[in-house]
């Protein structure tokens, strides 16, 4: 039997510890990226809304409080149907709910960085209204956009912080040094790079901000490729503990920081248990080496 059969009835989330963004927002390490409920080329309303509708449902009901999204998911579809899902949140326990601005959209698989500090406003108010709250919770600049001076981005970030129309800044795509320039404005709680265990170009920032205790979010979290071939050490290793690769992929995020939210997303409820049992993996450090080492190579 696999991790999803026998573990979907209990709140699995909750195995993958806890983590609060910004000293106050204490969320299960276990969240859902919500870029998948859309269209192909993440463009246009999703094949499936009800079955997007109900994955949120779903992952609120297995331990998820973590969501992320961003405006240009659709555009902004992706907002609309976690409005539609989970609205009222408070019914929900803490539910957190971040989002982005930042990157213009004017076709499938296009994205142009836009940090132009009125286009952010802009599109944070719509993001309010389109979520239905006062305040959201955290806020990323979804891209650097090198025509503006990074001080102007993240400080119409902070006026916006400033006023109580969001609660936490992060930043998303950046190195270390940028990540020090934006905490010469304000507070920086998380930051989001591509990061799994084939790609780990982003080490040298995970270690500054597991030292800071800043959240790093991992996008693409569930990438392997080879790895994860039938005589791989990650197939032999997710059968030792009765569980998928995926999974595995998962929970080697969870163990390699403290600060690590792995945010898997998917448009079906089948594949959203799937990688939310992984939150009850434990690998060994030798496992964790093991991969580790093999994903070097």
């Amino acid at each position: 039997m696999t991790a999803q059969n026998s573990k979907t009835p209990r709140a699995l989330a909750q195995a993958s510890g806890t983590f609060t963004i910004g000293g106050d927002l204490t969320v299960n390490r276990l969240g859902f990226g919500a870029m998948r409920l859309t269209g192909q080329g993440v463009w246009g309303p999703p094949a499936d809304r009800d079955e997007c509708v109900r994955v949120l449902r779903r992952a609120v009901e297995l331990g998820v409080n973590f969501i992320d999204t961003a405006d240009s998911y659709g555009p902004y579809i992706s907002e609309d149907i976690i409005h539609e899902a989970l609205y009222p949140y408070s019914s929900h326990g803490g539910l957190v709910i971040a989002t982005k601005a930042g990157l213009l959209r004017t076709g499938p698989d296009v994205w142009i960085p836009l940090g132009n500090p009125s286009y952010l406003r802009q599109e944070a108010e719509m993001s309010l209204r389109r979520l239905g709250v006062d305040t959201i919770d955290l806020f990323q600049l979804h891209r650097i956009d090198r025509n503006f001076p990074l001080a102007d981005q993240v400080g119409e970030l902070l006026n916006l912080k400033n006023e109580g129309k969001i609660r936490h800044i992060g930043l998303s795509e950046i190195d270390a040094d940028q990540l020090k320039e934006a905490q010469q404005v304000t507070q920086i709680v998380s930051v989001q790079n591509m990061y799994n265990l084939s790609s780990r170009g982003a080490e040298p920032l995970l270690d500054y901000v597991t030292g800071q205790g800043i959240g790093f979010i991992p996008w693409f979290p569930l990438a392997a490729g080879p790895l994860a071939a039938p005589d791989g050490p990650l197939q032999r290793i997710a059968a030792d503990h009765d569980a998928t690769p995926s999974q595995l992929a998962l929970a080697w995020l969870l163990k390699r920081s403290p600060v690590m939210l792995p945010i898997p997303g998917t448009s079906k409820v089948a594949h959203l248990e799937e990688n939310v049992a992984a939150a009850e993996i434990t690998l060994s450090d030798d496992e964790f080496e093991t991969l580790a080492a093999a994903a070097a190579q």
